[in-house]
């Protein structure tokens, strides 16, 4: 694997090297449950969520904040990512019936290339990012309030706009996220995985609907 041989052969001190391997290690797990999850809700064919799936996340994701430094944090991970793995079921099927497996599996490959191509860049420069963070939790923050706004207005033109949007932003924080952890910013892995977690989610379903539109 490309970044664990950055790792390795890099200088990076015992601390970094521990926090990144249990973050890619849970983070791994995590992918595997939310694709079983997603593969459930599509057996059921479970229906679009819209804007009722945000309860469930928020407070998932407010619990997992709470217990991040006990062991019960892990469980909060879990059904975090579950539930996001589940939501994207109706979102899969819905692309199946109308574009065909091809779509799925180039935003499956968009979206690994994206994050081995930002995680080993960092990894192989050191880069320091810090200065990105505060600017990219700002557009992010608007970004979601305008999408939040967009199921509303239905604008085609903006709903193009935000996806290239998280896309791009999704990127910029894989990269912040790697950074903070080989500097000692992040030394929590279940903070560092739920937050490269919900940037693969942003980023696989803004291609999928990027992809789609084009298609389309």
């Amino acid at each position: 694997m490309a970044l664990e041989q950055s790792i390795v052969s890099g200088s990076l001190n015992p601390a970094a090297v521990k926090v990144l391997r249990n973050t890619y290690t849970l983070l791994s797990l995590t992918l595997v449950f939310s694709a079983a999850m997603c593969a459930v809700a599509m057996a059921v064919n479970a229906p679009y969520m819209g804007l009722w799936m945000l309860i469930p996340y928020i407070g998932c994701l407010w619990m997992v904040e709470k217990n991040k430094n006990s062991t019960a944090g892990l469980f909060w991970v879990f059904a975090l990512t579950g539930w996001m793995g589940f939501t994207l079921g109706p979102i899969i099927n819905f692309y199946l019936s109308t574009s065909g497996p091809q779509l799925i599996l180039t935003a499956l490959g968009g979206t690994a290339l994206i994050f081995f191509a930002c995680s080993s860049y960092v990894l192989v420069t050191k880069k320091e990012l810090s200065f990105m963070g505060g600017f990219l939790m700002t557009g992010m923050i608007i970004a979601f309030i305008a999408a939040i706004a967009n199921v509303f207005l239905q604008i085609q033109g903006l709903s193009l706009v935000l996806s290239c949007i998280f896309l791009l932003i999704a990127s910029g924080v894989i990269m912040w996220q790697t950074s903070a952890i080989i500097h000692g910013g992040e030394r929590n892995y279940i903070s560092a995985t739920v937050t490269l977690y919900l940037m693969l989610y942003n980023i696989f379903v803004s291609l999928l609907h990027l992809i789609g539109m084009r298609d389309d």
